[in-house]
């Protein structure tokens, strides 16, 4: 997987965290799989509600690092 890739859960909120590919290409959380591993996407995939809510995510974060 490409390394620094940002990844987000389906609702548009970002995850910073371990991440492993499933068989189908999928990728989910964790180093491995567990039963509370859930699926995350990259921005491109995200439905277009989730787009505009992790842009928005996204400018606060970025806004308070630069503080």
């Amino acid at each position: 997987m490409a390394k620094g890739m940002l990844h987000f859960t389906k609702i548009g909120k970002p995850y910073n965290g371990s991440v492993h590919k499933m068989k189908d290409g999928n990728i989910h959380t964790g180093k491995t799989h567990t039963k509370s591993s859930k699926r995350v996407v990259h921005f491109k995939d995200l439905s277009p509600t989730a787009k505009n809510k992790a842009g928005q995510q996204m400018s606060v974060m970025l806004s308070k690092s630069k503080m």
